[in-house]
């Protein structure tokens, strides 16, 4: 099981640096190229990449010191992902020399001695590293990045807009693995009897309050998509943050609501169950595959009013549609996520922040023609910079004067930045859930 765990888990990295895919992907593809079904092996290889992606580039930097004068790219994608696996298995999380030598020898018998001949030599420095000694004379900025798993770009755009300190907290808590959060589903049941056979699952999840049906999970015994209760719809794996922003939109049973950018569900399913079951949702997606697991969730979930649209937002929608509520979360550089999808770090630039912004722009726009006068249009990315959020709502404003901000409610998180304190931010070292930001929107009768 442990050498098809690290086998699955190099040939993901491997598929994850060819082709910028997300860790997710990569992991699908590569265990469907290898045969691999088993859930305990996926699970661990997953584990193993994952964790080794969050810490890349310090992996990274690590290598290259032992590897001079030579460097990781100097290697095939093999043997590069081995050493990157190798490292933050025998430095961050067992430093035992006999468990080194044992993954050293199983990597041999994955790739073959010919692969890994060039750098045998390298095991032995690996474990010598010393932390401090190798970031010794490295400047601030790029040592922060180091110590915390971020780009140095990234770094000194949180110290810019946070401030240092405040900066450092939620890098710091980025780099850590995230709770997790479920919204139980009373379309099926009520409250206390979904809470009774989730629990007969072996899952322990405990109240977050000032939100409607959100739980934290303290433990499972098993994965929690394995679970009776999830096949069974009782419960969607969804994080605090976008509960909230389904919380605030607050649409009315029988209201007509537009779900922009609606793949994989979450927001449909949630708003539906906000509904009771009640009214109509249509739920737009660009992509025929997204909308297939849209499909397949609201199903589960036993949403009945919920029509899917596949089209692309950008543009004007099929559809002569006057919605009281039309809510949108766009594609986003998810800066607020990082901890859940370390792959995403390292593929963002600086650059990618305004080509992303374009494109929401672009959606929330369109979204202006469908919202009916007195009806709400509710935005929301999991995104903590100021070009994805605050700006863009300015824009939107200064475009689209017949709107204006109203009170996100329920309060959970801190004020949006730039003066918009009606709109609302939350981070994950102070509300324990991904970085967010949602702002709601009255298109005022004229």
């Amino acid at each position: 099981m442990l050498r098809d765990a690290w086998t699955l888990a190099i040939e993901t990295l491997s598929w994850i640096e060819l082709q910028r895919l997300g860790e997710r992907l990569a992991l699908a593809r590569a265990a469907k190229q290898l045969g691999i079904k088993d859930s305990r092996i996926i699970g661990l290889a997953h584990k193993l990449a994952s964790e080794t992606l969050r810490r890349k580039n310090l992996i990274d930097f690590l290598l290259n010191s032992a590897l001079a004068p030579r460097s990781l790219n100097d290697f095939r994608l093999g043997p590069r992902a081995f050493l990157r696996l190798y490292l933050y298995e025998t430095k961050m999380v067992n430093t035992d020399l006999e468990k080194a030598v044992s993954i050293a020898r199983m990597g041999r018998s994955i790739l073959g001695w010919r692969e890994l001949k060039d750098v045998e030599e390298v095991f032995g420095k690996i474990l010598n590293i010393q932390l401090d000694s190798a970031l010794e004379g490295i400047e601030d900025i790029k040592k922060v990045g180091l110590l915390t798993y971020h780009p140095a770009w990234f770094v000194k755009y949180c110290f810019r807009l946070f401030g240092r300190k405040e900066a450092l907290g939620f890098l710091e808590k980025a780099a850590e693995i995230p709770p997790t959060y479920v919204r139980i589903n009373t379309l099926k049941a009520s409250e206390e009897t979904l809470l009774r056979r989730i629990e007969d699952d072996d899952v322990d999840v405990e109240r977050v309050q000032q939100l409607k049906h959100t739980y934290r999970v303290v433990q499972s015994k098993k994965p929690l998509t394995r679970t009776r209760s999830f096949r069974e719809g009782l419960f969607y794996v969804q994080d605090k943050a976008s509960c909230l922003a389904a919380e605030i939109a607050n649409p009315e049973a029988g209201a007509t609501v537009l779900d922009v950018c609606a793949a994989p569900g979450a927001k449909t399913t949630h708003l539906a169950q906000l509904m009771e079951n009640k009214g109509a949702i249509y739920s737009v997606d660009y992509s025929r595959r997204r909308i297939m697991v849209w499909k397949g969730e609201t199903k589960r979930m036993g949403v009945k009013i919920a029509s899917p649209i596949v089209a692309n937002a950008r543009k004007p929608l099929p559809t002569n549609l006057s919605a009281d509520l039309a809510i949108l979360d766009p594609p986003c550089t998810s800066t607020g996520t990082f901890s859940k999808t370390p792959s995403a770090k390292w593929r963002l630039t600086k650059r990618s922040i305004l080509g992303m912004a374009k494109v929401q722009w672009e959606i929330l726009d369109q979204c202006a023609e469908y919202t009916k006068e007195g009806g709400f249009l509710v935005y929301s990315t999991c995104s903590v910079t100021v070009e994805e959020n605050e700006m863009l709502i300015e824009r939107f404003l200064k475009w689209h004067p017949e709107f204006k901000l109203v009170e996100a409610l329920p309060k959970i998180g801190l004020p949006g930045l730039r003066g918009q304190t009606k709109c609302q931010r939350l981070y994950p070292h102070l509300h324990d859930c991904n970085g967010f930001f949602v702002a709601k929107l009255l298109r005022e009768t004229i």
